[in-house]
Order: C-alpha cells, then sequence, then structure tokens
C-alpha cells in the first residue's frame, strides 16, 4: 500500500473524531454553531473530499489491479463513503427528506433525475457511479454496487463501471445491481433480482 493510500485510510477515523468533537462542544456550548458544525462534517466534508480528490486523481471505470504497486484512486474515493456503511442511519435520515437523497448523490457526481423514490434501507456502495432517470422507483434492500474485487492469477482484480437506470423503472425489494448493469427505461425487475456485471436487462 502506498503512503497516499495509507493516508486517506485515515479520513474514516478523522472524521468521527472531529464529529465527536463536535458534540462535546455541544454539550459545552449553548449555541447552535456545534450543532451547524456536525451536520456540515456528516454531510457536506466527504462529498467535498472527494471531489477534490477526484480532480487530482479521477476515478476511472474498467478493470485495474487493487493490489499493483502503484496507487489506485477508487481505494482513496471509497475512503470518503465507508462511514456511511458503518452508520447507515446517517443516509436513511436524508431519504425521509423529500429529494433530500437525491440531492446528496448529485453531490458526488452521480447523475439523479427527479421524482426518484428511495426507501429507507436503499444501499449505496459507490455514490459517484449512479445515472438514474426520471421517476424510478428502489424497493426496500436494493443494493447498487458499482465495483467488484475479486481474485485473479494471485492478485486482486477491480472493476468499476457505472449503474444506469432508465426513467420510469422499478426496482424490486431485495435487487442487487453490480458493476455496470444497465436497466432500460419502464422496466420491472422482479423482487430478489440480481443483475450481474455488465448485464442489460429490458429494452433501450
Amino acid at each position: 500500500m502506498t503512503f497516499r493510500a495509507r493516508l486517506f485510510a485515515l479520513f474514516p477515523t478523522l472524521w468521527l473524531l472531529a464529529l465527536l468533537a463536535c458534540l462535546l462542544w455541544l454539550v459545552q456550548a449553548r449555541t447552535a454553531w456545534p450543532l451547524a458544525a456536525a451536520l456540515a462534517i456528516a454531510y457536506l466534508l466527504p462529498p467535498l473530499c472527494f471531489r477534490l480528490h477526484d480532480a487530482a486523481w479521477p476515478l476511472r471505470e474498467g478493470r485495474s489491479r487493487i493490489d499493483a504497486p502503484g496507487y489506485s484512486p477508487w481505494w482513496g474515493s471509497h475512503q470518503f463513503q465507508v462511514m456511511y456503511n458503518a452508520f447507515p442511519a446517517l443516509e436513511s435520515a436524508l431519504r425521509l427528506l423529500p429529494g433530500g437523497y437525491s440531492a446528496w448523490l448529485r453531490l458526488w457526481g452521480s447523475r439523479i433525475g427527479r421524482g426518484v423514490h428511495w426507501t429507507p434501507r436503499v444501499e449505496i456502495a459507490d455514490r459517484s457511479l449512479l445515472a438514474v432517470g426520471d421517476g424510478v422507483v428502489f424497493g426496500h434492500l436494493v443494493a447498487c454496487y458499482a465495483h467488484l474485487i475479486k481474485p485473479h492469477r494471485g492478485g486482486l482484480v477491480l472493476y468499476v463501471r457505472r449503474i444506469e437506470i432508465g426513467d420510469g423503472a422499478f426496482i424490486g425489494a431485495g435487487s442487487r445491481l453490480g458493476p455496470g448493469a444497465r436497466i432500460a427505461a419502464g422496466t420491472v425487475l422482479p423482487i430478489l433480482t440480481d443483475v450481474g456485471v455488465g448485464r442489460r436487462l429490458g429494452a433501450d
């Protein structure tokens, strides 16, 4: 692991410490500033850091060796998001606000249409790698994974590809979409449907 990778791996810990510091400040202070700072750290700092990281080391789609000697931009981008996998309630709260979660994903760089319905338990592993059309419905416990890591010839291969979902698609409860999955407009995925790597469903 490169020095840069080790450095970015510290981000989740520093983020958590900053949040705890805000909570201690909130206990002692009598103003709204600690709460405002905590919300900014919780929801604005990670996507801002991600955007700066992506400007310096762009996240490229395709195959790569994550265990290669050089730096993997995906690794760094993942460190800015891993906290939300550890504390999913942070994102679930955003889904209670009309348009809140869609706006959140746009902060990361995803293309999200209008009138998208997210149930509270949807899981998005790669927040910058979604293209979702208008009026899409995500059922309970839907998961979208735009990356895949697997062993190959004694090493680890990383595959990254944007997930694309057309207008008016319905993603049934418990469905899982892999990297490069493409769901055509108006497609209805039945409950517990798995859409594998690069697979296309529905008529374009």
